[in-house]
């Protein structure tokens, strides 16, 4: 703590930080007269160094309550086609689901239209909880494509709780996934929605929509998607034509 020149709100703040960043606060930080008597300091001080705190949405503070760590957003890119899986690797989060649903079904007009399904063909579908760190995050619900590849069947006999998709499909599979379209919007969650995800019924969520291509330019999967709004950012990285 002892920094020479470097005022004192400023090293406060730096180690509350850095507890934070360690997880020695994951949840509720010490009230204001604790952390006063710990550095020694006023008020006025500690108030500085939680407001840079607050300001960078590291903690935020409840009336009646206290101040608590912001739980920290799952970052995803919609530049690369990558699964929820990888994403929550690249991020090193532990992703997990709960199957809601599994087998196969005649799926909506429109998609059998994209699959190429004849009239009452069937697809399989997958319905899953998506969950980061034990945390619910998003509610899944995938169509694939058998006519791309008729192995694709034996997913519903998977367990899809710990499987990934996409390496059953890139990696087993071999199939070579080349590009992707999706829709994206916010949404008032259902009451059924909030209640996977741990949330109040109309809460705002984030709605997707993407279809999967292979390299031969057909449709292998439909995921319809919607994530928690407080726990779902997304990246878009633009360059210059």
């Amino acid at each position: 703590m002892r920094e020479t020149g470097t005022p004192v709100y400023y090293r406060i703040y730096k180690e509350l930080k850095r507890r934070i960043s360690k997880g020695v606060y994951s949840k509720k930080i010490p009230t204001e007269k604790e952390l006063c008597n710990e550095f020694s300091v006023s008020r006025l001080t500690l108030r500085r160094a939680l407001d840079e705190l607050k300001r960078e949405a590291v903690i935020e503070s409840s009336k009646g309550r206290g101040t608590f760590v912001v739980e920290r957003k799952h970052e995803e890119s919609i530049s690369a086609l990558t699964g929820f899986t990888e994403e929550a690797a690249r991020e090193k989060l532990k992703a997990s689901s709960i199957v809601l649903s599994v087998g196969l079904v005649v799926p909506p007009d429109e998609i059998a239209k994209n699959f190429g399904v004849p009239a009452n063909g069937m697809v399989v579908f997958l319905h899953r909880v998506r969950y980061l760190n034990d945390e619910p995050y998003g509610i899944e619900m995938a169509y694939l494509n058998p006519l791309v590849d008729i192995r694709i069947l034996n997913i519903v006999s998977r367990d899809m709780s710990v499987e990934s998709l996409y390496a059953i499909l890139k990696n087993e599979l071999s199939l070579v996934l080349d590009h992707a379209q999706e829709n994206i919007e916010v949404c008032r969650l259902s009451k059924e929605e909030a209640f996977h995800l741990s949330v109040e019924e109309g809460s705002y969520g984030i709605a997707r929509e993407r279809q999967t291509f292979t390299n031969n330019n057909l449709c292998v999967e439909v995921v319809r998607s919607v994530y928690r709004g407080d726990r779902y950012r997304l990246k878009v990285v633009r360059r210059v034509e």
